[in-house]
C-alpha cells in the first residue's frame, strides 16, 4: 500500500487527547503496515475564549462550566483519570492549571519545523495532564521544549514574537472544514473521519478498513 496519512487534530491540555493518542499508538503497533503510516499533527484549542496569562486550576475551571460545586469535581474527573491508568497514563487533574494554550501550540509548530512534532506534543501533554506544569509560562515552555531538543535561543525568540500564529490559526480553520467541533480529531487518508478517544480496536479496524481501500470514506 501507499503512505496512510493520518491527520490528529488535539489540544495539549485535553485528556482525552492523550488517552486517544495513547490508543491509536497501541493500534499502530499491532497494524500490518505501521511503517506505512505518516502522522500529521494539527493544533485546536478547547477553550480559545480563556484570556491569555490567565491561570485558574482545572477544577476550579470545571466547577464554573459544569455549574457542580467544587467538592464534586474529584468524582466527576475521576472515570477519565481510570481511563488514562489503563492506557498507563498517570493523571493528576488536582494539580492541572487551566491556560489559554495559543503559546503552546506555538511551540509545536516550531517543533515540527525540525521534525519534533511527536515528541513535543507528548512532553506538553504529559506536563499539563501529569506533572502540575503551567504550559503558557515563557521558561516552562522554554524548558520542555529544550528537553526535546528544541533550541532554546529559537524558543525564546518564537514566543517574543508572533512566529507561527498563522499556522496555529490555519489549523484550527482546516479542522473546522473537516467537522472537528472536539478534539481528538482524527482524519485517515483525508477522508475517514473517527471523533473521541476511540478504543485500540476501533482505530485498528479503521486503519485496516483504509489501507485495503484508500479511498473509503467514515459513514
Amino acid at each position: 500500500m501507499s503512505t496512510l496519512r493520518i491527520d490528529i487534530w488535539s489540544d495539549v491540555v485535553c485528556p482525552w487527547c492523550y488517552i486517544g493518542k495513547r490508543r491509536l499508538e497501541t493500534a499502530l503497533g499491532r497494524f500490518e503496515h505501521a511503517d506505512e503510516v505518516e502522522l500529521r499533527w494539527h493544533s485546536f484549542q478547547l477553550d480559545p475564549s480563556h484570556p491569555q496569562g490567565h491561570r485558574r486550576p482545572v477544577f476550579e475551571t470545571l466547577a464554573e462550566k459544569t455549574g457542580a460545586p467544587p467538592a464534586q469535581i474529584r468524582p466527576m474527573t475521576r472515570q477519565v483519570t481510570e481511563l488514562a491508568a489503563a492506557e498507563g497514563l498517570k493523571y493528576d487533574l488536582e494539580a492541572a492549571v487551566s491556560v489559554n494554550t495559543i503559546d503552546a501550540h506555538r511551540l509545536t509548530h516550531l517543533a515540527a519545523a525540525q521534525g519534533l512534532d511527536g515528541q513535543m506534543r507528548e512532553r506538553l501533554l504529559r506536563a499539563h495532564l501529569c506533572e502540575g506544569e503551567v504550559v503558557d509560562e515563557p521558561d516552562t515552555l522554554v524548558r520542555l521544549g529544550a528537553e526535546v531538543g528544541v533550541p532554546e535561543d529559537e524558543i525564546r525568540r518564537m514566543l517574543d514574537g508572533g512566529a507561527y500564529a498563522d499556522e496555529v490559526r490555519a489549523d484550527f480553520d482546516e479542522g473546522r472544514r473537516f467537522g472537528a467541533t472536539g478534539v481528538p480529531f482524527f482524519v485517515l487518508n483525508r477522508a475517514y473521519g473517527i471523533s473521541g478517544a476511540q478504543s485500540s480496536d476501533t482505530f485498528l479496524s479503521a486503519l485496516r478498513t483504509v489501507s485495503a481501500n484508500p479511498t473509503a470514506e467514515s459513514n
